[in-house]
């Protein structure tokens, strides 16, 4: 008796807690129009915001880049992957989502408000597990997150240049570097209402544009799909899909900025079904009609002809693109801003200029490393593999090994995995798989397509994977000597061809 009293008093205290957040915030706004204006773009905390910013960020660049994983991988092993690697994501958030759930019951009990401040993955993991889990998944966190934003510009260079390649990729990455250092005026999570949305809206068009636009162009002339034809590519094209659904790094920062974060337990497995209507048909598409050569175009706009549709597709991504940097970027902003003690500052101006300083190292490492579709691949294997799916498992199995721990869960695990035994076998597949198929083979083989990127390009190149510029032949030169014969007048190719 007296356990089910704690037990429905804990979930008094989350219930009570976060309806009067809502209640206040709704009670606290006047009633102009500017306000309800402010309230349906800028003003966000729903479980359909939570939804269309798993999904929108789930997605981003790396629609672009499938059709080259399954050239790497070939049709049957990229569509099983995705599917594997989807429902394993959506796995590991619904544990982050526990886990965040049972520290804030735990904080809530003692009295902390958090108000002003929001909780991030490796606060969760201190407060459960303790320093040493936070230390490893902060640096694990930061790490991904600084990368998955260096991706997002890298993107955008690649892109604008399918529309405009009068200045190479890395004049590109100069300017957008600049125009995405403007996500520093973007307080929270909370503040991506009509972005999540739109962002949404726009991988939609690009991925049914894929679709059609392969399908109506056919298959090229000899069209070859010998993937998977060697053991470096395979590997590289299966950590590229994990990558995909590892997009949960923001998990707990997306459910923080809801009004009811304990409504968030099946909303990135919804997510993962519409994302998986967007991938697989568009990477399928385009890798039936362009084969083989994929291997050498990580890019899938590089090989469709250029036409109104497509480049309304680049500019559409252009902007998901900036959107998701805001996405990746926004909780480095929130761990700089605790370290320097600004995160409580309501001046959003001094939080904008404290900011500044994370966006220059991604600048910075997006002019050095700006090799599209295989940068993905090695922090998939190397990042997303710890970051996403080890160390969740892991810290849920360490965090309720005790019987007290599972018997005063918050969340007790669904009946259909099993309960806590089903739960506990799941997490170490999880944890085998990833770090031997995921790590070990995905690490070794991103790495060395990595280098090889390296070694053919070289690092800070100026525009990667740009064809080579046409030369112009250059004028006859002027005769020196004019008692010189000219030469004979040169035959066009064709009667070239016939000359005896």
């Amino acid at each position: 008796m007296g356990e089910a009293g704690e037990k429905m008093g804990v979930e008094t205290v989350i219930a009570g807690n976060y309806v009067e957040m809502e209640t206040e915030t709704e009670m606290g706004k006047p009633r102009g129009v500017k306000s309800k204006l402010s309230s349906v773009l800028w003003h966000g905390g729903s479980v359909y915001d939570a939804w269309f910013s798993c999904a929108s960020n789930q997605v981003a660049q790396v629609l672009l880049t499938l059709p080259y994983s399954f050239s790497q991988l070939g049709m049957l092993s990229g569509i099983l992957f995705q599917l594997f690697y989807g429902l394993m994501g959506s796995w590991t958030a619904y544990l982050i989502s526990v886990l965040y759930v049972e520290y804030r019951t735990r904080k809530e009990r003692e009295k902390a408000d958090f108000r002003n401040h929001v909780i991030q993955w490796f606060e969760v993991l201190d407060g459960l597990l303790g320093k040493h889990w936070r230390n490893v998944g902060l640096a694990f966190n930061c790490t991904f997150l600084l990368f998955g934003s260096v991706i997002q510009l890298i993107a955008c260079a690649s892109n604008i240049y399918y529309i405009n390649d009068n200045l190479d990729k890395r004049t590109w990455t100069y300017i957008f570097g600049a125009c995405c250092a403007t996500t520093v005026f973007i307080p929270s999570f909370h503040n991506y209402r009509i972005w999540s949305f739109l962002g949404l809206v726009m991988t939609t068009y690009t991925a049914w544009y894929l679709t059609a636009a392969s399908l109506l162009h056919g298959q090229v002339e000899g069209v070859k799909h010998s993937g998977p034809a060697k053991m470096v590519l395979y590997f590289t094209g299966a950590t590229n899909v994990l990558y995909t659904f590892g997009g949960h790094a923001v998990t707990v920062e997306i459910m923080h900025a809801m009004w009811k974060p304990q409504k968030f337990k099946a909303i990135y497995l919804l997510a993962t079904l519409y994302v998986l209507t967007l991938t697989l048909p568009s990477a399928s598409a385009v890798y039936w009609a362009f084969g083989d050569m994929l291997l050498n175009h990580s890019n899938a706009f590089s090989l469709l002809p250029r036409s109104p549709f497509r480049d309304m597709a680049v500019v559409l991504m252009l902007i998901h693109q900036f959107i998701t940097f805001g996405f990746a970027c926004t909780p480095l902003y929130f761990v700089w801003e605790k370290a320097i003690g600004m995160h409580e500052c309501k001046s959003l101006c001094k939080r904008a200029a404290a900011r500044l300083p994370v966006v220059i190292p991604i600048w910075f490492l997006a002019i050095i490393f700006p090799f599209f579709g295989p940068i993905n691949s090695t922090v998939g294997s190397l990042l997303v593999s710890f970051t996403v799916y080890i160390i969740p498992a892991l810290a849920h199995i360490f965090t309720f090994k005790s019987a007290a721990a599972r018997e005063n869960a918050v969340e007790q695990p669904p009946r259909f995995v099993g309960r806590w035994v089903g739960t506990f076998t799941i997490n170490m597949f999880v944890v085998g798989w990833v770090l031997v198929i995921g790590f070990g083979f995905g690490g070794w083989a991103s790495v060395t397509n990595f280098i090889h990127q390296i070694d053919t390009f070289g690092l800070f190149t100026k525009c990667y994977q740009c064809p080579p510029p046409t030369m112009p032949r250059p004028p006859p030169l002027p005769h020196l000597n004019t008692t010189t014969a000219s030469p004979p007048f040169a035959q066009p190719p064709h009667q070239q061809l016939y000359h005896t």
